[in-house]
């Protein structure tokens, strides 16, 4: 047995390099979900905070990271809330003082009667900014979120130090004719023409709207779920007729004067061709990047690329 022992160590040291090497070949994404557990949204969810603001709206938000550091404001899709970036938000806080807002009629903050356009959303956003002292702030945005981000660097270029828009387009979301000639909506957003109170986080509907966080994580999706199930049907609707749908975000585009960064999935389905070459030429300066492996909640199918993309870009001076 003694003169088979160098043989045995040998195979275990082979065995212990193929294992690393198998390792190195898994998807970062695999590797990167480890942290949305249970108990991390728990921890996650546990940090927010709300503050009424000047205009008299109620607004949640998760204020995490150093304070020190530079600030970088995340603002969600639709019908999601600050909890979208749970996935990618430990590989920014190193370096970056996180805002991570719940838009009105989202999450924990006030879902009032009116308003839902692109100004109202990013109004708020401006006078939290103000609440919290911070003058001047990178500001992220994804899919409507990315709309909002759009609109306030456009309306306070003196408070946006850099732009980051991810999954986003200078026309609407969704393929053409997503609103009718009687102005009713069409296409992905159809059902929400029958969608009633109280509603059911785990009906079809609901399952099917949320189907790629499902697949990412089951209990990250159920967690978005409910807290989508918690926006009034009206709220839905009004969103989505006063900013997703019939909008034309291309004339104030040129007002955008940070750096700006735009980030899509190759395989993403609610972003067209015209939308992202609308924005691109919109904003003439903005550097492009796209994942084609991923779809349009790619920092949940990826966070780690997408984080070094986004630190990449927000490093330089």
């Amino acid at each position: 047995m003694a003169e088979n022992e160098p043989l045995c160590d040998a195979a275990h040291s082979r065995a212990w390099v193929i294992s690393l090497w198998l390792l190195c070949l898994l998807p970062i994404r695999a590797m990167s979900q480890g942290p949305v557990t249970a108990a991390y949204l728990d921890r996650f969810d546990a940090q927010k905070s709300t503050v009424v603001l000047k205009n008299g709206q109620r607004m949640a938000y998760i204020d995490q990271g150093p304070r020190h550091a530079p600030p970088l404001v995340l603002i969600h899709g639709y019908t999601d809330s600050a909890r979208d970036w749970a996935p990618i938000a430990p590989l920014l806080t190193p370096r970056f003082r996180l805002i991570m807002v719940d838009l009105r009629g989202h999450g924990a903050s006030a879902k009032p009667d009116c308003c839902y356009t692109r100004f109202d959303f990013a109004y708020d956003v401006k006078l939290l900014l103000d609440a919290l002292h911070i003058s001047r702030a990178d500001i992220a945005g994804h899919s409507l979120g990315s709309i909002v981000a759009q609109t306030f660097a456009e309306t306070w270029p003196g408070a946006t130090r850099r732009l980051v828009l991810i999954s986003s387009t200078g026309t609407s979301f969704g393929p053409p004719a997503s609103a009718s000639a009687d102005g009713g909506l069409q296409g992905w957003l159809a059902p929400l023409a029958n969608l009633a109170d109280p509603i059911d986080p785990n009906s079809e509907f609901m399952r099917t709207w949320w189907k790629v966080s499902i697949a990412y994580d089951p209990e990250f999706a159920r967690r978005q779920r409910q807290d989508a199930a918690a926006i009034p049907a009206r709220v839905w609707r009004a969103i989505a007729d006063q900013t997703l749908v019939g909008v034309d975000l291309r004339g104030m585009l040129p007002r955008v004067r940070a750096p700006t960064l735009l980030i899509w999935g190759g395989r993403d389905t609610l972003v067209d061709d015209a939308g992202r070459r609308a924005l691109g030429s919109g904003i003439p300066h903005a550097e492009m990047r796209t994942f084609g492996a991923l779809g349009h909640d790619l920092f949940w199918e990826d966070p780690r690329a997408v984080a070094d993309a986004l630190i990449a870009f927000l490093v330089q001076k």
